[in-house]
């Protein structure tokens, strides 16, 4: 893409264009471009989930939430088991 008519519309300092000619390497001749054709059957969408993705997925999620229970729940038994352990030795 010739990104020319994108650099001027920005407005550029005066440096930033003597850069520009320093990179400048050449224009594009638009009749050696293939054209662009559009097709007119496009292969169908492939499915994007499917059963093993959707178990995989919702053992995702469950973890997602048990796991910081679990590290949530440990440190409150261990801060109960800490207190506990203190006060027997008293």
């Amino acid at each position: 893409k010739d990104a020319t008519a994108d650099f001027e519309d920005v407005g550029h300092s005066d440096s930033a264009v003597e850069i520009m000619e320093k990179y400048f390497v050449g224009e594009v001749d638009t009749t050696t471009l293939p054209s662009s054709e559009v097709k007119k059957n496009p292969a169908p969408p492939v499915q994007a989930t499917t059963l093993n993705n959707q178990s995989s997925g919702i053992f995702l999620k469950l973890l997602q939430y048990l796991v910081p229970l679990l590290i949530l729940g440990s440190a409150f038994a261990l801060q109960y088991y800490g207190k506990r352990s203190k006060s027997n030795e008293s």
